[in-house]
């Protein structure tokens, strides 16, 4: 088994890299990936649960659905603020591991509660709410990760580390069809539902869409506890990391990757949802998890296109196709008697979730070469003074991409209810997506003027 706790760690020292780091910050990586995976797929596992609600018997409206729907981005948001600054206080390994056990809490609970159609809306919210354990699993998951790796490499390693873990809500909305439909654990967990839709009775067993990741966390569980390593010389209080909350530049990357990760994982949990209002005939399990699937796969690119292209550049055209995608799927929704058209409505928002996978990377990728070009230039030329400014940059990196995706995971809540407002106001989710497309504007000029423009103040 590895050494539980490492002592000194310095990536950015080749020789050491070459002859030890890489392994160890590889085995790390590979560990933290699919406790990740765990983590969205848990988180979101509400966003299928709760189109097939009704249709068991539950007696629950559109509105309290797509509450349902949000709740879980709202606690996952406001538990991502703690979490943004566990690891170094307790230790990327032992927080792992905790965090990744604690997804037994809602797994189980939902698997239990959607077995009867009497359960109350209030047990129903405290659950969904608790799926929020899994959302809050991402900010200290990629802080822990950046502490592994050297400047050179983060873009790809934070790339692969959310890219992999965001493939959790796809193959989530994927996976939880298709078990639901089978008896997979009836004889531990008991009898199937009746499923009516468009008046024809089937089985399901919809406690089975909980219960199908306990072995998986158990397992990853181990695997963190035995497998991983907490760093000594990272260590920080809360106090130490607070510091980031008078960083300019920390409360501008919030809102850049608002723009990116918070429509990726916003638009994951309302789109089934908005599918089935929008167009009713389609059924929208079927077609939901290809936005989230394409949108996690691409996001490791982004990482690499922002290592080789600069992050700053990459986020600023992505805005754009981001903000021009909404416009084509306001054009492809239903409106003045129109039907509308689903299959150009799917692939504006296959492009979008293109877009955020992208964005995702290349604003992660920017945070560290920004927070360390800060300290260097405060800091003196000598050896022993360029030293400390790297490792006080590892820092307060490593707490802004835990604090921003703390931020950003709002959109999780504040999308589905958006749309969920829009159409109770008024009928249509257009206003919705127009709200959308102004802030993609001011994204693209908050990247602009601070970023990418030549002679920006933070070129990175």
């Amino acid at each position: 088994m590895p050494r539980r706790e490492l002592g000194e760690w310095n990536p950015e020292n080749e020789t050491f890299w070459r002859n030890e780091g890489r392994a160890i910050a590889n085995r790390n990586l590979w560990i933290s990936i699919p406790c990740l995976f765990l983590s969205f797929a848990v988180w979101m596992v509400w966003s299928v649960v709760v189109v097939n609600l009704q249709a068991v018997g539950f007696g629950f409206d559109a509105e309290k659905l797509f509450w349902l729907a949000a709740l879980p981005g709202l606690s996952g948001a406001t538990l991502r603020i703690f979490y943004a600054f566990m690891v170094p206080i307790f230790g990327g390994r032992t927080w792992t591991t905790l965090t990744t056990a604690s997804l037994l809490i809602p797994a189980v609970g939902i698997g239990f509660a959607v077995r009867n159609p009497h359960t109350g809306y209030g047990t129903m919210l405290i659950l969904a709410l608790l799926c929020g354990l899994g959302g809050g699993n991402f900010a200290s998951s990629m802080s822990n990760i950046s502490f592994f790796f050297p400047k050179s490499q983060k873009g790809t390693a934070l790339g692969l580390n959310a890219g992999l873990g965001n493939l959790g809500v796809s193959v989530m909305q994927f996976l939880v069809p298709l078990v639901i439909s089978t008896g997979t654990f009836s004889r531990l967990c008991g009898a199937p539902q009746v499923c009516v839709i468009k008046g024809v009775a089937r089985s399901v067993w919809m406690q089975n869409a909980g219960f199908i990741w306990v072995p998986f966390i158990l397992a990853a569980t181990l695997a963190a506890w035995f497998g991983m390593n907490d760093l000594a010389n990272v260590r920080a209080s809360f106090r130490d990391q607070a510091v980031i909350f008078r960083r300019k530049h920390n409360w501008i990357m919030c809102w850049l990757y608002l723009g990116t990760f918070g429509s990726f994982i916003g638009y994951s949990a309302g789109l089934p949802l908005l599918i089935k209002s929008e167009f009713p005939a389609i059924d929208p399990v079927q077609y939901a998890f290809l936005g989230p699937l394409v949108g996690a796969a691409i996001r490791p690119v982004g990482g690499w296109l922002a290592d080789r292209l600069g992050g700053a550049r990459v986020t600023f055209w992505n805005f754009f196709v981001m903000a021009a995608a909404a416009l084509g799927a306001l054009h492809y929704l239903p409106h003045d008697g129109s039907a509308g058209s689903f299959a150009g409505f799917l692939t504006m928002f296959i492009l979008i979730f293109i877009a955020t996978g992208i964005g995702n990377g290349s604003t992660f990728r920017m945070i560290p070469i920004i927070f360390l070009t800060e300290q260097q230039r405060a800091a003196g030329k000598g050896e022993e003074a360029q030293r400390q400014a790297q490792a006080a940059a590892g820092k307060e990196a490593a707490a802004v991409l835990g604090f921003s995706s703390a931020f950003a995971a709002y959109g999780a809540f504040f999308i589905p209810k958006s749309f969920g407002s829009s159409l109770v106001l008024t009928g249509t989710p257009a206003a919705a997506l127009y709200g959308f497309i102004a802030f993609y504007l001011s994204c693209i000029v908050l990247t602009w003027w601070f970023y990418s423009r030549k002679n920006a103040p933070m070129p990175c």
